[in-house]
């Protein structure tokens, strides 16, 4: 039963626990690896990249527009001939081109507003990346210590093992001299398969740890995966004395980049309240256009021929006069390609336009009282954000106040477990004490050990969110 166990517990220690791992990851290299690779940062950069694109277009309006347009076909049947514009029954080619150009003289500053609008809102995405990162540091942090917190009920785990083991083999040894019941033998059998039970379960609990650590890295759930194990009692942590939380607040509300992510928000919200409100008023814009056409039935005059034409007599005195008109025959050819485009058919067109809003199904004045609503909106969340912030940071002071209080607590509660234990081995080896009351005292000390564990790493994060709500950073070094 005893060897069968321990081949049961050999293959379930992880290699991380039984040797120290060259290739390991300390809580510096899980940060700065997930500042890189974490799918929450990710977005939040796609998103400030999307929100300078925005803020690129909404520039690009202060520049005139131009485009180029062509199109040709054949018409038949009853046609308009564009050398005589008369109707002909003709088939015809035709081919035009346009250049066309534009620009916004004024409009009440409507184009300024959203440049202005637009460059706040990338401003506050670009920002909003060190906020998911200051988020992501966080969660890794939690994560990273509970992993360690798990490993550490590992060892807990495999150190009542090898007590339960050993208590195990030297009782087995009094029962089969006849010192001992076997009863003695059987009771620590059955505790041994619930150490071995808890240690599983511990076990499960370390690999569940570990795969939400490498979720936020975006590591492969089959990647190769080990934390370093610092020591605990050299990790450097600021008193709490230096972490009051009003004085956190007052820091936080300066340099946390939410904060900051709402400042620009409301800045952007009220530069659209003006776009919106010169959108309603009118517009004066600039336009130009270059244009010709080519057509394969155009002909151009590039000559005459002189004609006299007789168009009656007149009879004087006996004798005729022909009555003559000169006039000139035209001579058409149809110019070629380049010379209709070019030349022939060239015209352009320059002129303002004025575009007065008067009627269109309220949209302009929805639009504009939209943005004020929009930026009552954003400085609602800004308080809300302020308020979230300065609970965040009095129930940290408190959890880490009553954190402390709990370590040093169950810190005593383990010395006293241990001295109790101590006095328990001796009066049982010496007879003076049941099984069933040493094995009580053994779980007492490993339950304490449990608690003091939990209750230390615990204590460690308070202290670092708050170091974090000060200094925007976190290490455990």
């Amino acid at each position: 039963m005893i060897k069968r166990l321990l081949l049961i517990f050999s293959l379930y220690v992880p290699i991380g626990l039984l040797a120290q791992q060259n290739d390991t990851w300390d809580l510096l290299r899980c940060v700065e690896y997930a500042m890189e690779n974490n799918i929450s940062v990710k977005q939040a950069d796609v998103q400030a990249r999307l929100q300078a694109l925005q803020a690129k277009l909404s520039k690009a309006n202060r520049i005139p527009s131009l485009a180029f347009s062509s199109s040709g076909g054949y018409q038949f049947g009853r046609s308009l001939n564009p050398t005589t514009y008369s109707y002909t029954n003709n088939s015809i080619f035709q081919q035009t081109y346009s250049l066309q150009s534009g620009i916004t003289l004024f409009n009440w500053f409507s184009i300024k507003n959203t440049i202005k609008a637009d460059q706040a809102s990338a401003d506050a995405a670009e920002v909003d990346i060190n906020r998911a990162k200051n988020d992501v540091t966080l969660n890794i942090a939690a994560a990273y210590l509970q992993l360690l917190l798990s490993i550490e009920q590992i060892n807990n785990a495999k150190n009542q093992i090898g007590l339960t083991t050993k208590q195990l083999q030297l009782t087995r040894k009094q029962v089969d001299a006849g010192g001992l019941p076997e009863l003695s033998a059987a009771q620590f059998e059955s505790q041994l398969a619930t150490d071995s039970g808890t240690y599983y379960t511990n076990y499960v609990t370390m690999q569940q740890n570990k795969l939400q650590l490498m979720a936020l890295l975006n590591l492969s759930a089959d990647a190769p995966f080990e934390v370093s194990i610092p020591d605990v009692e050299k990790i450097k942590l600021i008193p709490i004395g230096e972490l009051e939380p009003n004085a956190l607040f007052e820091t936080a509300v300066a340099t946390q980049y939410q904060q900051k992510v709402d400042a620009f928000k409301i800045k952007a919200a009220g530069y659209a309240i003006k776009s919106a409100k010169a959108a309603m008023y009118p517009t004066l814009s600039l336009f130009g256009n270059i244009g010709s056409n080519f057509s394969n039935i155009y002909t151009n005059q590039v000559g005459a021929t002189p004609y006299i034409d007789t168009i009656g007599s007149v009879n004087v005195q006996g004798n005729n006069y022909f009555v003559t008109t000169p006039y000139n025959i035209p001579i058409y050819k149809k110019p070629d390609y380049l010379k209709q485009i070019f030349n022939l058919n060239l015209n352009q067109s320059v002129g303002l336009t004025l575009n007065v809003p008067i009627f269109n199904y309220r949209q302009l004045r929805t639009n504009y009282e939209r943005s004020k609503l929009n930026l009552k909106n954003a400085e609602l969340t800004q308080a809300l954000n302020k308020q979230t912030l300065q609970q965040n940071i009095y129930t940290a002071y408190t959890n880490a106040i009553s954190g402390i209080k709990n370590f040093n607590a169950n810190t005593k509660a383990a010395d006293y477990a241990s001295y109790a234990y101590d006095l328990s081995q001796k009066r049982y080896d010496i007879g003076m004490q049941s099984t069933s009351d040493y094995l009580i005292q053994q779980n007492n000390l490993y339950q304490a050990q449990v608690k003091k564990a939990s209750s230390h790493y615990e204590y460690i994060f308070r202290l670092l969110v708050l170091e974090f709500y000060k200094n925007n950073q976190i290490s455990l070094y």
